[in-house]
């Protein structure tokens, strides 16, 4: 599973992990990724998007009309 979002574009974040003795090793941070699916009316069909926890709640607020102009804007593919 590709760890980014369609909506916000949140990707890995990359870091150290740090022991006790402060040696370091890389780590990642991968955001809260989940597949989602909803019903677009105006295609009548169902989307499956991958989304973030955030933008999951995005959709909620702004809709899944205006969600799906706004990943379409961005270049992805729904």
């Amino acid at each position: 599973m590709s760890a980014h979002c369609q909506l916000t574009g949140a990707r890995p974040g990359f870091g150290n992990r740090i022991s006790h003795s402060h040696r370091r090793t890389s780590r990642r941070f991968d955001p809260n990724i989940q597949h989602k699916r909803y019903w677009l009316p105006s295609e009548g069909r169902h989307v499956r998007l991958t989304l973030s926890a955030r933008a999951i709640k995005t959709v909620d607020a702004i809709g899944v009309e205006a969600a799906v102009a706004r990943i379409r804007a961005r270049g992805g593919k729904v």
